[in-house]
């Protein structure tokens, strides 16, 4: 998942009007109002995100919701690391749903990135917390939180906080601070023996001014970051004390479902309350704009009351829709010729219709993906004395804040929101896609008691947020020497992949252009987002071009890479890993792809073979990334095994198909994603390298889709240009 340009354009406006004063006293009032929140007697807040105790409990605030990616863990890894602090007395909490802990460490990272103005980094921190405040940013999402929050927050307030403690430390003993160590939650004068305990120096060590830029550690003098500490979330998920928002319960609460206009864009003209009132348990019927809630005393009777309605629906204008008529549409837009966005360089048309290079022309086809995360949605919401209370979770629990706020009609101060734990993201939950939060709202202020809004499973895959259904047409030419003399890539979509799809091969002709093509369907953030089509047109493409060569398509592609450069290493590093070249039983396969997304690097080679029936069999993947820095190596390998298991998926049989304008998928049972009995053995290496920390969350994914369907050509000798691979092999 990506941010969006243009909310970064709209706090950096805000930010340009607001004055020095207001931006110095915007940032004095947040970090009052933080400390406010999460401090009590005997605790000390620096910055916000880090608590001390005088009993020397340290509390680190995330601001990233878990939804099974563990960051919690490793953002505290990156604060005790530069604090020196003792691992054993660190806790994460859940930062609160409020402006004050709007994330100012993704702001830094984010806007001079896209201002295209490096030095913008070194701005003031208040600068950032007013634009973080403005849009408002506390989002989980475009593998940010170890490469953004980590490096840029957690690592910063740690060894901010902890020069302080030395500081005060120094004035306290009244001793140079150079003759003292901090370690282990304790700060040492080694000439006189004397030890100071980190929660007997926080309250005055709080008192002090933060350094902005504090001196980081380097790699030789971590003591947390690159080990495999355990996740502090797993325990609650394995013993079940681990409260998500399908388990919130409030006293005398209310359960209620829905179902809305089956073609997205249709609204209700009609539907009769009766057969549904009808229904034991059943206690309230609410029509929506789009959709119509049945409100019980449990969630099978409304369950049962909504399945017993026949709403009438329009369709939008959308009825015609499907499908094959959007590829066909796409095909047609590219045809034109009039591109949205044209990136690239060199004169790619001269050099295909130079004499004696082989051209090459291939169509590619991916289709809707659903983020089938394994918990549904479910809020639940409480509106009395004129304030509204929401439990549940999203990937930007401030900006839900402000979506209760604006769909109940009460002012922001008079909503809270409570982020939860969730049983999967993958952009599915963020704000303006998680059609809850609206509904949630306008139900709890119709509902007297307590009311948990559940979707059905149905409605969850009907109703989905997807990753856009894409077409692209790619055209290359193979020079006399062998390598490719352009490349040309042209793809419709409703969003530009240009950010976040990396083309790292050199090329000295080269087109990407972008054609806008917009459905009834809420095009929303996926796992990896455009790298997942992306990166499967491209590395696909490259197989075929090294097959046109001649060549081996490991060799093919190390010929185009720069020499030295950590995608050759990479690549070099997992066909070694791999025994690429050597003897496979017959029928089986080697595939391999490189794709760089989210700063980081990552390869697989895929070992699969096909079934009499063409039924595809992965037996094997192995993946080298190269991530600048691992901070929890034993998560980060899940992270990626993951990213790989969940490419595969989709690769193999993901799909939402459109019929009549209508979702055609209903659940699990058509709606078919990898099984573990058909899950591979992933080995996954880390290359540690001096980069920049890169995600991990979705890098994982990108190659395994192309490197599956390389192996496959190389198994069968069948290509595979249209996804899902099912059937196509029979």
């Amino acid at each position: 998942m990506k941010l969006q340009r243009r909310y970064f354009l709209i706090g950096g406006a805000a930010t340009l009007g607001a004055g020095v004063f207001s931006v110095w006293w915007g940032e004095k009032s947040a970090l009052a109002r933080a400390k406010q929140m999460t401090t009590g007697p005997g605790q000390s807040s620096f910055a916000g995100w880090l608590k001390i105790a005088n009993d020397d409990t340290i509390t680190v605030y995330s601001p990233h919701i878990d939804f099974g990616q563990g960051s919690h863990t490793a953002l505290a890894q990156m604060l005790a690391d530069e604090l020196d602090a003792d691992w054993g007395k660190v806790h994460v909490e859940q930062a609160p749903a409020d402006y004050a802990f709007a994330n100012t460490a993704l702001a830094k990272m984010f806007v001079p990135a896209i201002a295209g103005q490096p030095a913008m980094k070194h701005l003031p921190d208040p600068v950032f917390s007013l634009i973080a405040r403005n849009l408002p940013l506390q989002v989980t999402g475009g593998s940010s939180a170890i490469r953004g929050t980590g490096q840029f927050g957690m690592r910063v307030v740690g060894a901010a906080a902890r020069q302080a403690l030395l500081a005060t430390a120094a004035d306290r003993l009244g001793v140079p601070q150079s003759e003292l160590v901090a370690q282990n939650s304790q700060i040492t004068h080694a000439k006189t023996g004397k030890v100071l305990r980190y929660g007997e120096l926080a309250e005055a060590a709080a008192r002090r001014d933060l350094a902005s830029e504090p001196t980081l550690k380097t790699r030789d003098q971590y003591t947390f970051i690159g080990k495999p500490i355990d996740r502090f979330d797993i325990p609650g998920k394995v013993n079940g004390t681990a409260q998500y928002g399908m388990d919130f319960a409030l006293p005398d609460m209310r359960v209620a479902t829905v179902i809305a206009a089956p073609v997205r864009g249709g609204k209700l003209q009609s539907v009769d309350h009766a057969p549904a009132m009808a229904v034991k348990g059943v206690e309230k019927v609410i029509t929506l704009d789009d959709a119509v809630v049945v409100v019980a005393r449990g969630y099978w009777p409304a369950l049962k009351g909504v399945r017993a309605l026949d709403p009438k629906f329009s369709d939008g204008g959308h009825g015609g829709l499907s499908s094959a008529s959007i590829y066909t549409a796409q095909a047609a837009q590219i045809a034109q010729g009039k591109p949205d966005n044209h990136y690239g360089k060199g004169d790619v048309a001269a050099a295909i219709a130079t004499p004696g290079v082989k051209p090459l022309r291939a169509e590619f086809r991916v289709p809707f993906l659903h983020q089938a995360t394994m918990e549904p949605f479910a809020m639940t919401g409480h509106h009395a004395d004129g304030k509204l209370e929401v439990w549940g979770a999203t990937q930007d629990p401030i900006q839900t804040r402000k979506l209760l706020a604006q769909f109940s009609g009460l002012s922001v101060d008079n909503v809270t929101f409570h982020p939860m734990i969730m049983g999967g993201g993958f952009g599915r939950r963020f704000p303006p896609y998680t059609q809850i939060i609206e509904q949630i709202a306008r139900v709890a202020m119709q509902v007297d008691h307590p009311v948990k809004l559940i979707w059905s499973r149905e409605e969850d895959v009907k109703q989905g947020a997807y990753r856009p259904q894409s077409l692209g047409q790619l055209q290359a030419a193979i020079g006399a020497d062998g390598k490719i003399a352009a490349w040309q890539s042209d793809y419709a979509q409703f969003a530009d992949a240009e950010s976040e799809t990396v083309f790292p091969y050199q090329v000295p002709a080269t087109a990407r252009r972008h054609y806008k093509y917009i459905s009834n369907q809420v095009d929303a953030y996926w796992r990896s987002v455009n790298s997942t089509q992306h990166g499967f047109y491209n590395e696909s493409f490259m197989d075929e071009l090294a097959h046109l060569a001649g060549q081996d398509p490991y060799q093919f592609r190390r010929a185009h890479l720069p020499a030295g450069s950590r995608h050759l290493a990479v690549l070099d590093a997992v066909a070694k890993r791999a025994g690429w070249g050597s003897p496979l039983p017959t029928g089986t396969g080697r595939g391999i792809a490189l794709v760089e997304s989210f700063g980081t690097i990552c390869a697989h080679v895929i070992e699969a073979s096909a079934a009499p029936d063409g039924t595809p069999k992965v037996h094997k993947v192995w993946a080298v990334v190269d991530c600048g820095t691992t901070v929890n190596p034993k998560n980060a390998e899940a992270q990626v095994q993951g990213g790989v298991l969940m490419g595969l998926s989709t690769a193999l049989g993901e799909a939402i198909t459109l019929t009549g304008g209508a979702v055609d998928q209903n659940s699990f049972t058509d709606y078919t994603v990898l099984k573990l009995a058909d899950a591979p053995l992933v080995d996954v290496h880390f290359i540690e390298s001096d980069a920049p920390i890169g995600g991990l969350g979705e890098p994982g994914l990108p190659p395994a889709a192309p490197a599956l369907a390389n192996a496959l050509f190389a198994a069968t000798g069948k290509r595979i240009r249209n996804l899902p691979i099912a059937k196509q092999l029979a």
